[in-house]
């Protein structure tokens, strides 16, 4: 009897180019089959696209290096059939009776022809839909078995006009598929379109019955101390028979050494007929003040193991289903305040911090573990929430399981842009896709996908648009809240007085979070559409702070810089991209950056903003080559962000409800607003945001310069103390001031005391500025804060290499160490000379830092080590 369960096809998969290949599906799959990376057929990257099929194998160059993606042939010249491809694989398996396959794509683009041992299949139109066939009858009895599968690209790919542009001539929003892949003002257009089996491929082997999209949703009542877990399955009877079967529920929890406990078990008797489909619902089961499931910052995300498994009389086990269940209640409201819509998690107000996600990788190199670094970046700058862009993905289950495991509140949005529905230059379709009937039954599969991670908040209907009528409308409906979930204060003491007919939510799409129609709509930005997101230009640090600067309470898009390290630059372009921008001086003073045309393909954003601000870079010396460039910019790369994040959280509820940054990544080599590069290296502003978005944060008010505390935790701060000292490049302090015996309110942020100093004497023209708040019980510092506070320019001091098994870094007893960084590298053999030999990814507790004569600070660094490589600082 072959073992139940899945069975993921992710390896031995070969490509061809169908014009290449003359012959049918069937030869393909019977008589013919490739053998091997024999011309026309490659090796393919399955889950992935053809473009990254044709990158791994060296067809074309990296299109995210220098300027190659100039040299490859975009489909708008090439036509659909040069990017219309087969994939070609073999599988074992040999059923027992009363066993069945089923053979699952988790996403293709666009649509496709499946060949199984010569028998023709077709997967239907949708970036965003899965497929599942049951197979059993077309397999071969030997267990070998031929799989071909011809890709279609989406049906209006669009072409890119010279000037660029969102969305390219927003031809490609006719289709349910990706919109960035025509290209916009941060990312170059991707040629195929995305065209590809882009996600999971697997084999599923049941018995007579499968579980199909299981529903859990947990109801919270009495101060979240009694808590029910309510469960629904749809179940398949596949077999020619009724079929007698228990359906099991397990819940465990996971203490401390990896032991289980098993929290609650109950088993359920079924008789299903023959070829039906049921939808079973469990009783509810109690928990009794279980361990909930808290966003980044606020506590654990606590995780039970939900079981579901379906054992059939004669037979045994038949199928089982498990997920990672999190107890959580979310809500949402537009607050009368600040006009900002305001999140609760678990009856607590969460200030919200966190930044615009496009996608991990433009070509669809999506896998386990660069979505675990990606995610787990975000968690290491403090973020509580991540909001998928609606031109990128409907994100996958791996991508939410790691926002599940480290704390990450989502907002999905679904696949429609203002730029490519109807707001765009040139003017575009507002009545989004073609098919309209297609775009719901993506979104209703995209729902069951994802409605069970707790991370999941919010599903909005589009990026800075609404969908058309009919959609919107439509998801409204289907989207609509239970009412155990309506209102905001709920009050019921039990789950007997929810109506019998309104008592299980899980006969709802989804029913525990809130649909908001677009980005700008509803509590964000004015509230109403227009636009009043932005700005995405370089910003004076104090300005962050000023009343006038943004206007409404919930800004879901502000952006700024984002140049990577030099040794991004050099890795990522050829040596004329390692030039610097030129520095011209305009006839009113300010400046005007020029940068090389690598640079400008690669989206640079410059360091000034003409008539507005300085350059920036400059008021620390004129840079003399790109490794002095760089380090400049990541010191204003830290400063920018860190205000940013500081100036909106000074008016914490007094103004605003949070704040979502454009953007933290890059899907490609690009240079515009990031916290880490391509590669996996972090910026400084990585650590800038790291430090304003700490839980309790101490932080000087560069408008009115006050000394701030903020509180984001549900207690309050008590007998705590506020160091600040002001010291100058010697390592002299002049100045030095303690406040204790103070409180801070939980939820709050409160200014302590004005810094006289320097505005009431004369400093020198450097001097820094060491923030402390720390326990007056054991002097345990809470929150360290390190400010430059001027305009001249000083030598940069950068550390020496110290061993990496080294935990502390002691300040010396002379000057200040200022802007301290780490970056680890791999020693081996026959390293070249100017060969990126950095580790990448790596973790850091904190980089890009300073020290004052004779302090102390201990670093933790996290990474992988590359086989056959030893690593150095």
């Amino acid at each position: 009897m072959a073992e139940i369960g899945k069975t993921v096809l992710d390896s031995g998969w070969l490509a061809a180019r169908s014009t290449e290949v003359h012959l049918s599906g069937t030869q393909l799959t019977t008589t013919h089959s490739p053998t091997g990376p024999n011309k026309p057929w490659m090796e393919a990257a399955v889950p992935g696209t053809v473009l990254g099929t044709l990158v791994k194998n060296k067809v074309v160059p990296d299109p995210f290096y220098g300027l190659e993606n100039e040299a490859i042939i975009d489909i708008a010249d090439s036509g659909r059939e040069y990017y219309t491809f087969w994939f070609f694989t073999t599988f074992q398996c040999k059923l027992s009776a009363n066993q069945h396959l089923d053979l699952n794509f988790r996403g293709i683009n666009y649509s496709a022809e499946l060949y199984l041992n010569g028998n023709k299949k077709i997967l239907p139109k949708g970036m965003f839909r899965r497929h599942s066939l049951d197979v059993t009858d077309i397999l071969h009895p030997d267990g070998q078995n031929f799989l071909a599968v011809l890709v279609y690209p989406p049906d209006h790919p669009g072409t890119i006009p010279p000037e660029g542009g969102q969305g390219g001539d927003h031809e490609i929003g006719k289709d349910v598929t990706t919109q960035y892949v025509e290209g916009w003002d941060w990312m170059t257009p991707i040629r195929d379109r995305n065209t590809g089996i882009w996600d999971e491929v697997s084999i599923s082997i049941t018995g007579p019955v499968k579980i199909i999209d299981p529903h859990l949703v947990s109801t919270f009542y009495d101060g979240y101390k009694r808590i029910y877990l309510h469960t629904t399955t749809e179940l398949e009877n596949k077999s020619s028979s009724v079929v007698e079967c228990d359906l099991n529920i397990q819940v465990t929890s996971e203490l401390e050494g990896g032991v289980c406990i098993v929290e609650h078990l109950q088993t359920q008797h079924l008789s299903i007929p023959s070829g039906n489909r049921v939808q079973h619902t469990f009783p509810q089961l109690f928990f009794y003040k279980p361990n909930l499931w808290w966003p980044n910052g606020m506590g654990r995300q606590a995780l039970y193991n939900v079981t579901i498994t379906v054992d059939v009389k004669g037979y045994g086990e038949s199928d089982s289903w498990s997920h990672m269940h999190g107890f959580r209640k979310i809500e949402s409201y537009i607050d009368s305040a600040t006009g900002g819509r305001l999140f609760k998690v678990n009856g607590q107000p969460i200030f919200i911090r966190g930044g615009n996600w496009i996608l991990s990788d433009g070509l669809l190199r999506l896998s386990k573990k660069r979505y675990q670094t990606d995610i787990k970046f975000h968690a290491d700058m403090n973020f509580n929430m991540i909001r998928c862009w609606g031109g990128g993905l409907a994100e996958r289950p791996e991508f939410y399981h790691y926002c599940d495991i480290y704390g990450l509140l989502v907002w999905q949005e679904f696949w429609i842009t203002g730029d490519v529905d109807g707001r765009g230059v040139p003017v575009s379709n507002p009545n989004g896709p073609l098919d309209h009937d297609l775009f719901m039954l993506c979104a209703r599969d995209t729902v069951k996908l994802l409605r069970n991670h707790p991370s999941l908040a919010l599903w909005v209907g589009g990026n800075e648009q609404v969908p058309p009528p009919d959609i919107n409308n439509a998801l409204k409906d289907e989207l609509k809240l239970h009412p155990h979930f309506e209102s905001l204060h709920n009050t019921r003491k039990s789950a007997q007085e929810l109506p019998a007919s309104l008592k299980d939510p899980t006969n709802y799409l989804d029913g525990t979070r809130i649909y908001i129609q677009g980005s700008m709509w509803d509590g964000f930005a004015n509230g109403k559409g227009d636009f009043t997101d932005g700005p995405y230009e370089i910003q004076y640090p104090e300005s962050f702070f000023k009343d006038d600067f943004y206007n409404y309470g919930f800004n879901p898009e502000v952006g700024s810089v984002g140049v990577p390290v030099a040794a991004t630059i050099k890795a990522t372009m050829p040596p004329e991209g390692w030039k610097i921008p030129l520095f011209k001086k305009l006839p009113n003073g300010y400046i005007e950056e020029v940068p090389n045309p690598i640079w400008e393909y690669h989206k640079y954003i410059p360091y000034s903003k003409a008539d507005k601000v300085h350059n920036q870079i400059l008021l620390y010396g004129t840079p003399t080559d790109l490794n002095d460039f760089c380090l400049k910019a990541q010191l204003v790369n830290y400063i920018q962000y860190r205000a940013l994040l500081e100036g909106w959280t000074s008016r914490m509820w007094s103004k605003y409800t949070g704040v979502l940054i454009w953007k933290t990544q890059n899907p490609w080599t690009g240079l515009r607003g990031q916290f880490y590069d391509h590669l996996h290296d972090q910026t400084a502003g990585f650590y800038g945001c790291r430090s304003a978005a700490e839980p309790v944060h101490v932080q000087l008010n560069l408008a009115t310069y006050f000394i701030e505390v903020v509180n984001t935790l549900s207690e309050q701060l008590s007998d705590v103390a506020i160091e600040a000292s002001v010291w100058d490049l010697e390592g002299t302090c002049p100045y030095y001031v303690v406040h204790e015996k103070l409180s801070v309110p939980s939820k709050k942020t409160v200014p302590i005391f004005e810094m006289k100093y320097p505005k009431s004497k004369n400093p020198k023209p450097v001097y820094f500025l060491l923030l402390k708040l720390y326990k007056m019980s054991d002097y345990g510092v809470i929150s360290r804060n390190f400010l430059l506070v001027a305009s001249a320019w000083w030598r940069l001091q950068t550390g020496k290499d110290d061993d990496l098994q080294v935990s502390e870094i002691n300040g010396s007893d002379e000057g200040v160490a200022f802007f301290l960084y780490f970056s680890v590298h791999a020693s081996k053999p026959g390293h070249k000379e100017g060969e990126d030999s950095r580790i990448l990814p790596v973790h850091y507790s904190d980089n890009y830092f300073s020290l004052v004569p004779g302090e102390v600070m201990p670093i933790k660094i996290s990474f992988e080590v590359p086989p056959g490589v030893t690593p150095h600082g």
